[in-house]
């Protein structure tokens, strides 16, 4: 067995490929809203309760939809139907068009080289400007006060999903993917995410404009495959 294949042998399913250029981006109709992906990230990582870097956001709960639970979400929304309860694992998903990096006035925000976007501490003054411009929620503060923040900035030093990069630089995948039971969380190149979301016969689930900020001008590969979603 080579290297390779011993290193993918214990690597999660969903977790295709590591460190330069790979995204993270989740399978919905894998996703049994279990927590395995947020008690792995402050396990791994060692964060408080309050301060979650990735968290389970859920659409429609306690609905049946027509092909049953976690089957067919996104062609059901295609179809323009009510694709029941949806589970959508949501973190920082280092986009290529990220618009926290646009609206940080500081420059704390980077899109590197290598894919991940990073933050500074020093250069973080808490304006929270971030959050607002981030549609996935992935901005946190957990030393805010949010009451002074509107008028001062002080909501404390940003957090988010790191994309776990020094373990992506080791050749490990992030501690979420891993310890996904039903590998839904997905970490790869677009292309190999594009494609095994079309091995599973599932979906983006997210729209055209998602898409694009996630993807750049890779998110063609997704509509080729006719992924677009909510």
């Amino acid at each position: 067995m080579t290297q390779e294949n011993r290193t993918r042998s214990v690597m999660s399913e969903g977790v295709m490929s590591t460190g330069e250029g790979t995204r993270i981006f989740p399978d919905v109709e894998a996703c049994i809203d279990c927590g395995g992906c947020v008690v792995a990230c402050k396990r791994t990582w060692d964060r408080d309760i309050e301060n979650q870097r990735i968290s389970i956001t859920t659409m429609l709960e306690g609905r049946a939809g027509p092909q049953g639970e976690n089957a067919a979400k996104t062609q059901q929304l295609r179809a323009g139907e009510d694709p029941g309860e949806t589970s959508i694992p949501m973190q920082c998903y280092h986009c290529e068009n990220a618009p926290c990096v646009s609206v940080c006035p500081t420059d704390a925000l980077q899109k590197q080289d290598d894919g991940f976007v990073t933050v500074s501490d020093d250069l973080c003054v808490g304006c929270q400007y971030c959050l607002s411009g981030c549609p996935f929620g992935a901005p946190q503060f957990p030393d805010s006060d949010d009451g002074k923040a509107r008028l001062f900035g002080t909501g404390g030093i940003m957090d988010k999903c790191t994309g776990c990069r020094p373990r992506q630089e080791a050749g490990k995948g992030p501690a979420c993917a891993e310890e996904c039971a039903t590998n839904a969380i997905l970490v790869g190149s677009s292309t190999q995410i594009a494609e095994e979301l079309e091995t599973r016969n599932s979906g983006a689930f997210f729209n055209q404009e998602a898409l694009e900020i996630i993807f750049g001008e890779d998110d063609a590969r997704f509509f080729e495959r006719g992924g677009e979603g909510t």
